[in-house]
């Protein structure tokens, strides 16, 4: 079985390996046979082909594992790009290793590295999330958690909902820097780099168009320091009584206050019942 990156806009971007598996394997199996037809009809090349979605996925691997243990070579495709990164493929790389069926991943096409690297912030460590969940409550939890996260975040987005996904950005990580990367590889390519405050602005005054790729800078230094230090003007027994007033048992206060400031906690026991 091979996974085979298409070009993610521009046709050039196809390579000449890519172009050999896909006419050497008995069957294509495509996200969108209707987008896969183009690119094969565009390299005049015939090879059968057979859907595989988010839809069928499942009924379809049935399919395409006893293909593939009949002897058959199949190639994987998605609509553009590589296969299994925020679209089917996964879960087909999976049961054909459980399988024992050879599995060979073409390097290729990819949206999020193009606009990592042509983003201008950090490559050292980075995550790539994909899509955001689109429930509101979802959305803001994973961001809080990301928001700890030091590398740079990497995401996809559709026009639609670009404005509220960057609204919640900012709510969750403040004025962090930005870029928005569009229409990667085409001819209106196009890269918006700023505040998360000021590519909002843009998203609000420009006509968004095409699908997006989000990066955003990671955790600073300063932000780290400025949270885990909330509580520096504050006395020990005022330092108790936030987290009293949270909730916590002012034995628990103490014990997290104990731990916040690096002290014993007969220190800041003694203080808050002196």
């Amino acid at each position: 079985m091979y996974i085979v990156p298409t070009p993610i806009g521009n046709l050039e971007d196809i390579t000449y390996r890519a172009l050999r598996i896909l006419s050497e394997v008995d069957e294509i199996a495509a996200e969108d046979t209707r987008q896969t037809k183009k690119l094969l009809t565009h390299f005049d090349l015939h090879t059968p082909l057979t859907s595989y979605h988010e839809h069928n996925k499942y009924n379809r691997e049935d399919y395409l594992l006893h293909a593939l243990q009949s002897g058959k070579k199949i190639a994987i495709v998605s609509d553009a790009g590589m296969p299994g990164v925020s679209d089917p493929g996964f879960e087909i790389v999976k049961r054909a290793i459980e399988e024992d069926i050879s599995v060979v991943v073409l390097p290729g096409a990819n949206a999020a590295l193009c606009a990592l690297v042509g983003s201008g912030l950090d490559t050292t460590r980075f995550s790539f999330y994909g899509f955001l969940p689109r429930k509101k409550k979802e959305r803001k939890e994973e961001l809080e958690r990301l928001s700890k996260d030091a590398g740079t975040l990497v995401f996809y987005e559709s026009p639609h909902r670009l404005k509220e996904m960057l609204k919640a950005l900012q709510e969750e990580f403040g004025d962090r820097q930005v870029v928005l990367a569009r229409e990667l590889t085409k001819k209106y390519e196009e890269y918006i780099r700023g505040t998360a405050s000021e590519v909002l602005e843009w998203a609000h005054t420009e006509q968004v168009r095409g699908e997006f790729c989000i990066i955003v800078e990671g955790r600073q230094s300063q932000e780290v320091e400025s949270e885990s230090n909330w509580w520096d003007e504050l006395s020990l027994v005022e330092h108790v009584e936030q987290y009293v007033e949270r909730g916590q048992s002012s034995k628990a206060a103490i014990k997290q206050v104990s731990v916040d400031r690096k002290i014993s906690k007969r220190e800041v026991y003694q203080a808050y019942h002196t």
